[in-house]
């Protein structure tokens, strides 16, 4: 089945970066949409950005526009997401998701990595 590993959290301070990694295997994702939620402390998992395996289509949350990029490597089957001028308020568990969008009767986040931990001081 599909297996989702998530790398590169750690702590950085206010304005840094960081480059999150999610390795993928176990299908060909032509047909999926690869995902990345946050969830910090007390609150709900929230969508921060989408990118269409296939066409490398990305989609972002207001949240994180202009200061992260999603992106995808075909040969290594590895999704990154590259976070600048990081915020205290990026700091959560960042997780990789994935969707078969020919899934029926509709596409939905059905696998997920375990998360990687990413903390920002203030």
């Amino acid at each position: 089945q599909v297996q989702l590993v998530e790398s590169g959290g750690g702590l950085v301070q206010t304005g840094g970066s960081l480059r999150l990694s999610c390795a993928a295997s176990g299908r060909t994702f032509s047909t999926y949409v690869m995902g990345w939620f946050r969830q910090a402390p007390g609150k709900e998992r929230e969508f921060v950005a989408s990118i269409k395996w296939s066409s490398g289509s990305t989609y972002y949350a207001d949240s994180v526009k202009g200061r992260f990029t999603i992106s995808r490597d075909n040969a290594k089957t590895t999704l990154y997401l590259q976070m600048i001028s990081l915020k205290p308020e990026d700091t959560a568990v960042y997780y990789c998701a994935a969707a078969d969008r020919s899934s029926t009767p509709s596409p939905a986040y059905d696998y997920w990595g375990q998360g990687t931990q990413v903390t920002v001081s203030s």
